[in-house]
């Protein structure tokens, strides 16, 4: 038995929830700082506070697609994490512009953040559960579409409010600003209604259905035997000593050398991992085999398609994170020749900017459904390596730049990269894995999105600050440099399902 084709519009409503989505995180990461600063954090506070964001979905994306696997309700299997995510995450963006405190302010980012990620998480492995293999890259595709139109409007809201509708930007101290508080309103209410669409719109297959597909013979369940069933618990034992020990031993440094405290959030989470590999093997060794259990134990057992792709993602969002935290900077100082945060010069640029990233996300909307047209007549893999070089290219040349107008076209290569990193992995992704834990292991390769991000914040400013002079620019080099090498090793992924990729025409 297979999977039921899908036409475009079918395909549209299941993706379409992913523009609320978008619209929510664009808030959030265009103007929590705002929301921080105003409310008196000083600057050297406000990444130990954003810090919340990586954590929380590192954390929550692998436990939500791991119940969501293993559930069943009136409204489908990935379909109630979609709607609880969403109520959550449009009460704590009407909260949010509204906190009386700092620490509040922090609180509602955590809150918002895991429900985002609840209802952000399954909506990827909705693609691998309702889609034939030959329309996944298709079905992604759509997904990278909603992403880039949702991140461009959601980015643009307090503009708008300000310039358009007369709304003010200003307020008194420790007050948020109405065009802000408006936007989150707005997004608030944008989130709920795009996701309740995908909910009434879509449909689930029943886990009776999806046992009777042929995809699941390609993953047998697995029999193991105790000689297996020992490796795996010493496996466990073994990486749980590794974990632990270079946890400790990386904490000692930052606090011996009184290194940037964010350092402790990357090094004692090692050690943490660690301590639940450990405890995972006397669990498992006592003959216990519950959720964490289970949860652990496939972190070591991943399919090898996926941990392929986990250097792919890993060197691509390093590039992206270089430049979501120093193009402004680069910007700023390399092309417009200025340091001065208070010149109109410098806020020229930085406005600039936000024109630059509009663009980018853009690109990536528009470029999104022209992938599976090229990924149709190439393959996946190289049409991964075209996208990441373009993007990196683009973001090297911002080093080659003096006039501001050529700076879009170096976005253009961006947002072809962006689109393709948004899509073309979990395609390839989605083929290799058991669909009885697609969700799972969808939460998981979050890890390789988050791991990069608190690398890139701890190890980043250190090279701008020792190695490259204080020139932020250079780190836009270092990112593109990341760009292009992950693009290379995405040609030493092997694509099971490397067939029909644009999806529209059967094979």
């Amino acid at each position: 038995m297979k999977k039921k084709r899908l036409s475009f519009w079918e395909i549209w409503n299941m993706s379409f929830g992913f523009l609320g989505i978008q619209f929510g995180f664009a808030l959030q990461n265009a103007n929590t700082s705002r929301i921080f600063e105003t409310l008196g954090a000083e600057i050297d506070q406000i990444p130990i506070l954003w810090i919340a964001a990586p954590v929380t979905g590192l954390v929550v994306q692998p436990i939500i697609g791991y119940f969501s696997d293993r559930t069943w309700t009136r409204l489908g299997r990935r379909r109630p994490y979609f709607l609880a995510g969403a109520i959550l995450a449009s009460i704590a963006l009407c909260i949010m512009p509204n906190s009386p405190a700092l620490w509040v302010a922090a609180g509602m980012l955590w809150i918002m953040d895991a429900s985002i990620n609840v209802a952000m998480e399954p909506f990827r492995a909705f693609v691998g559960d309702n889609l034939p293999g030959d329309q996944r890259t298709l079905g992604f595709a759509m997904q990278s579409f909603f992403i880039g139109l949702g991140a461009v409007v959601g980015s643009v809201m307090p503009y708008v409010f300000t310039n358009w509708l007369g709304i003010s930007n200003t307020a008194p101290e420790g007050v948020i600003p109405d065009s802000v508080k408006w936007s989150f309103y707005v997004g608030g209410g944008v989130f709920l209604t795009a996701v309740l669409w995908t909910v009434w719109r879509s449909r689930e297959y029943s886990p009776e259905e999806l046992e009777q597909f042929e995809e699941n013979r390609d993953f047998p369940a697995p029999d193991l035997s105790p000689e297996e069933n020992e490796r795996r618990i010493a496996r466990l034992r073994q990486y749980g000593i590794m974990f632990l020990a270079a946890g400790l031993l990386a904490t000692a440094i930052p606090y011996y050398y009184n290194l940037q405290k964010e350092l402790y959030v990357l090094t004692v989470g090692f050690a943490l991992v660690g301590i639940l590999f450990l405890a995972a093997s006397a669990i498992r060794r006592r003959k216990g085999r519950n959720g964490f259990v289970t949860i652990m134990s496939d972190l070591l057992n991943m399919p090898d398609t996926m941990k392929q792709l986990a250097w792919v993602q890993f060197f691509s969002w390093f590039a992206l994170f270089s430049m979501w935290i120093y193009t402004t900077q680069a910007v700023t100082g390399h092309v417009y020749g200025t340091r001065d945060t208070t010149s109109e010069l410098y806020n020229d640029g930085a406005d600039w900017v936000t024109v630059l990233f509009g663009v980018y996300n853009g690109v990536a909307a528009v470029v999104a459904f022209l992938l599976p047209v090229l990924a149709r007549k190439t393959s996946r893999k190289i049409t991964h390596l075209i996208a990441l070089t373009l993007g990196g290219l683009g973001l090297m040349s911002v080093y080659f730049i003096t006039d501001p107008d050529w700076l879009l076209l170096s976005m253009v290569g961006v947002g072809i990269a962006w689109a393709s990193i948004l899509s073309v992995p979990y395609a390839m992704l989605a083929g290799a894995l058991p669909p009885k834990k697609m969700g799972y292991y969808m939460g998981v390769f979050n890890f390789f999105i988050v791991i990069p991000q608190m690398v890139a914040a701890t190890i980043l400013g250190f090279l701008v600050s020792g190695l490259f002079g204080g020139e932020p620019v250079y780190a836009l080099v270092v990112g593109g440099l990341a760009m292009i090498l992950s693009g290379l090793l995405t040609l030493r992924v092997r694509d099971r399902r490397a067939i029909d990729l644009a999806g529209m025409t059967k094979s």
